[in-house]
């Protein structure tokens, strides 16, 4: 019995190192596509990774988020659009919630795009047509909900609302409208709104720069920056890119930010200065359409071209935009980094783990994992690693070291 204490605050522990490596929100704890995780597996057998369990979720592009012991995606089917939530060790379908909701097909074969939020016992959610849910994260019952398209008269976007929703403090800030809009988290009353022109496809990111906290987004026309508190607009920079996609979220150090979209668009590096960003170079080598870059030890890991066209994985030194290597064929797939590494999932659902390394692309292991149509990355967490395609096919794989 005297050892009841000690063995107590070991399995405390335990369990709190498990949480450690949770994804709760869209791109990761830092919401840069980067896991702190360690410790995973970066080989495996001849016939694949091992495949802790499989589900079908439904049409659509939502990514993954976990927290807690368990895993959060949205799927369409049947004229309904539902958040789904699993066991994230054995792939138990702990919950749903559907609510009814349109396809979408319009330019491709539509369904969900966003992805949910996890912030402690809520799970916060935005469908592409403006429906906002806050849900019990262990249950799915709904605690709130509401249209926030139809209550402050925001344009739909071309292809509907695409960012996930962020936790910032008591509020709930979403890409609706030219500058975001926010509501508070315990009750979806709202704090404050933009004009209702037509908002990009980016997530909301926060971000401190020299003491001010501010979350940048993309509109339809340009990158702005803005209080988060109390959406104050703090500046913007013109951003046009055909059919106003501008999808992709800023990637951020201390003094610069780098832009891209697709569509023939490319990027741009810039350093923070008094009003908007000052521009420093163009970066065409990199056009990203849908899917971020990740920066990892001062270069740019990301995906060059668009659906219509055989996009190539790249690398780019960060601060000059220059390429250092290029991988042909990837297509539109996407990529996170963990531990030094790279973990690209491509287009067409082949996975490959690889150094991330400015002199070349070097995996360590490769495997078809999925099959269809692959645009959503892949998600790491606690030594699971879950992918998805298009379909609605989830497959989560067992990278724990043995």
């Amino acid at each position: 019995m005297l050892r009841f204490p000690s063995i107590l605050s070991l399995l405390v522990g335990v369990s709190v190192l498990a949480r450690a490596a949770d994804w709760p929100q869209w791109r990761g704890p830092q919401r840069n596509g980067i896991s702190t995780e360690t410790g995973w597996g970066d080989t495996w057998p001849g016939d694949g990774p091992p495949v802790a369990w499989k589900a079908k979720v439904g049409l659509g592009y939502s990514s993954f988020v976990v927290a807690q012991g368990r895993a959060y995606t949205l799927g369409h089917a049947d004229g309904a659009d539902t958040v789904f939530c699993f066991d994230a060790d054995s792939g138990k379908s702990l919950w749903k919630h559907s609510y009814p909701a349109e396809l979408g097909d319009k330019y491709f074969d539509g369904g969900t795009t966003g992805t949910p939020t996890v912030d402690g016992d809520r799970v916060y959610s935005l469908s592409r047509w403006g429906d906002l849910f806050c849900l019990e994260a262990t249950t799915g019952k709904v605690v709130w909900s509401k249209n926030v398209q139809q209550e402050t008269g925001a344009r739909v976007p071309e292809w509907g609302f695409g960012g996930a929703p962020l936790v910032s403090g008591k509020l709930l800030i979403l890409n609706v409208g030219e500058a975001g809009l926010a509501v508070d988290k315990a009750t979806g009353n709202l704090a404050w709104k933009s004009a209702p022109k037509a908002a990009g496809y980016s997530t909301p990111l926060p971000v401190t720069h020299h003491g001010e906290e501010l979350v940048l987004l993309a509109s339809g026309q340009a990158y702005v920056a803005v209080n988060p508190a109390t959406g104050k607009e703090a500046w913007r920079t013109k951003w046009v890119t055909q059919y106003d996609v501008n999808a992709t979220d800023p990637v951020v150090d201390d003094e610069r930010i780098f832009l891209s979209t697709g569509y023939g668009k490319g990027g741009a590096l810039f350093k923070w200065a008094a009003g908007a960003p000052e521009q420093l170079t163009k970066v065409k080598a990199l056009r990203t359409q849908m899917n971020t870059a990740v920066l990892v030890g001062g270069h740019l890991y990301g995906v060059d071209g668009d659906t219509t066209e055989k996009a190539s994985l790249k690398c780019l030194e960060f601060a000059t935009g220059a390429e250092k290597w290029v991988q042909p064929g990837f297509g539109s797939g996407a990529l996170i980094a963990a531990d030094g590494k790279l973990i690209a999932l491509s287009g067409s659902g082949e996975l490959l783990i690889a150094p991330a390394a400015a002199t070349g692309l070097v995996p360590t292991t490769r495997a078809q994992v999925l099959g269809g149509k692959c645009w959503t990355a892949p998600v790491l967490a606690n030594g699971r690693l879950l992918c998805r395609n298009s379909k609605g096919d989830v497959v989560c794989l067992d990278l724990r070291k043995k």
